[in-house]
C-alpha cells in the first residue's frame, strides 16, 4: 500500500509546480465548484497510477488543482464507493493519497437523503458526528503505521473548529442549514421506511453511500476533517416519491450556487 501511495504521489507531484493545502471531495452532482478554481491542472482517475475510476453518474472522476485566494485547492470530482464492487481500501485511497500529498485539511461533501425534522430537499446539513451502519471499516487488516496508530481516538472525527468556521459561512451568507448526525450505509439500494425510522430513531439526520470511510481513514492519518450534506432528497417514508439517482443529481444541481459560494468561503477562511 504504501509503495503504492508513493507511486501515485510521485505522479500527482510531476503534474504539479507547487504545493496543495486543502482538499474537498464533491459528492453527487456536486462537481462544479472546480470552476471556482484559477490556473488549474486535471489529472484523470485513469491517469495516476494505482486508482479506481468511478462509475457513478455525477462523478467526472478526476483530480483537479487550482488556486483559491491563497489555497492552492485539491478539488476531488467524484469518488468510488464500496457498492460499486471495490473494497474498502479502494474507496479510501484517493483520501490516503490525500493525506501523503501533504494536505491537512479535507472537506467531505456528499448528496445525502434526509429526514430532519423541517428538512427539505435543497437543504445543508453540516456534519456533527457519524454512524457507521455498513458494517465495515477501512482500518481492518494489518496496521500501517506510516498512517496512523492501530487504534485510533474518533471522538473530534468531524473538527469542531472546521465545523465551527463551516456554521459561520453558512450565517454570514444568511443560507439556511442543519446540524446533524450523517448515518453511513453501503448502498446501492436506498433505505426501506423502517430503516429510515430506526436511524432517526438512534439520532440520525442524514444518510449516505459515502463519506463514513473516507472520514475514518483520513483521521487515521491525522487529517483535520469537515462534513457536508447537500439533502437532495427526503428519506424513504417521508418523500412522497419514489427515490432515483436522476432527483439526486437534478436538486444538487439547482443548489450548486450556494453550495459553491459557501465552499468558496469556507475554503478562503482557513
Amino acid at each position: 500500500m504504501i509503495e503504492r501511495l508513493n507511486e501515485s504521489k510521485k505522479y500527482i507531484e510531476s503534474q504539479l509546480s507547487k504545493q496543495p493545502t486543502v482538499a474537498v471531495t464533491l459528492g453527487s452532482g456536486l462537481a462544479h465548484f472546480v470552476d471556482k478554481l484559477k490556473n488549474k491542472t486535471t489529472i484523470s482517475y485513469g491517469d495516476i497510477p494505482h486508482f479506481s475510476k468511478t462509475t457513478v453518474e455525477g462523478h467526472p472522476g478526476q483530480m483537479v488543482f487550482g488556486e483559491l485566494g491563497d489555497q492552492y485547492v485539491c478539488a476531488l470530482q467524484g469518488r468510488v464507493h464500496f457498492y460499486e464492487g471495490h473494497g474498502l481500501q479502494e474507496v479510501v485511497y484517493a483520501t490516503r493519497l490525500v493525506g501523503f500529498l501533504g494536505m491537512k485539511t479535507l472537506l467531505l461533501t456528499n448528496s445525502s437523503g434526509g429526514f430532519l425534522d423541517n428538512m427539505k430537499a435543497g437543504d445543508f446539513m453540516i456534519i456533527e458526528d457519524h454512524i457507521n451502519l455498513t458494517g465495515q471499516n477501512p482500518l481492518i487488516g494489518a496496521n500501517l503505521h506510516e498512517l496512523g496508530p492501530r487504534f485510533p481516538d474518533m471522538s473530534n472525527i468531524y473538527n469542531a473548529d472546521l465545523t465551527e468556521k463551516l456554521e459561520t459561512v453558512f450565517k454570514s451568507k444568511s443560507i439556511p442549514y442543519h446540524k446533524g448526525v450523517y448515518c453511513g450505509v453501503t448502498g446501492p439500494s436506498y433505505e426501506t421506511p423502517a430503516e429510515i425510522r430506526y436511524m432517526k430513531s438512534i439520532g440520525g439526520g442524514a444518510v449516505g453511500m459515502s463519506t463514513v470511510p473516507e472520514a475514518i481513514a483520513a483521521n487515521h492519518m491525522g487529517m483535520k476533517v469537515c462534513g457536508l450534506s447537500c439533502i437532495t432528497n427526503l428519506a424513504s417514508g417521508i418523500s412522497k416519491t419514489a427515490l432515483t439517482h436522476e432527483e439526486v443529481k437534478e436538486v444538487a444541481s439547482l443548489s450548486a450556487q450556494n453550495f459553491n459560494e459557501v465552499l468558496e468561503s469556507f475554503v478562503l477562511s482557513l
